[in-house]
C-alpha cells in the first residue's frame, strides 16, 4: 500500500490532547519529509507541520508549542502529538509525504476528523 493511511482522531474537549498517527510504507520512510495539513470547514486545506528524513521540523505559528510532530522509521509511523486544543484546531487532517521541489506532496491519506468542543 503506497498510500499513507492516519488514525486517532476524534472528538475531545478545549484544552484536551489527542494523537494523531499514520502508517506508511517503507519505501516512503526511508526516503521521503512527510507533513500533516488540515482542513477546516469553508477554509483551504493548511500546512501544520513538517518534519524531514533527517528529522527537522517546522510549525505553522498558529500550533507553534502546542503541537510536536514525530516520525518513528523503525515502525513507518508519522505523528502529530496535539495539545490544548482550541476549538478552531477542528478539521480534518491529511498525513502527506514525498514532497517535489515545488513542495507539493505526492502520496496522501484519506484523513481523519479531529473536533474541539467548547
Amino acid at each position: 500500500q503506497v498510500q499513507p493511511v492516519e488514525s486517532g482522531g476524534g472528538s475531545v474537549q478545549a484544552g484536551g490532547s489527542l494523537k494523531l498517527s499514520c502508517a506508511a510504507s517503507r519505501y516512503i520512510f526511508a526516503t521521503c519529509g512527510m507533513a500533516w495539513y488540515r482542513q477546516a470547514p469553508g477554509k483551504e486545506r493548511e500546512l501544520v507541520s513538517r518534519i524531514s528524513l533527517g528529522g527537522a521540523t517546522n510549525y505553522a505559528d498558529s500550533v507553534k508549542d502546542r503541537f510536536a510532530i514525530s516520525r518513528d522509521n523503525a515502525k513507518n509511523t508519522l505523528y502529530l502529538q496535539m495539545n490544548s486544543l482550541k476549538t478552531e484546531d477542528t478539521a480534518v487532517y491529511y498525513c502527506a509525504a514525498c514532497p517535489s521541489t515545488s513542495g507539493i506532496y505526492t502520496y496522501w491519506g484519506q484523513g481523519t476528523q479531529v473536533t474541539v468542543s467548547s
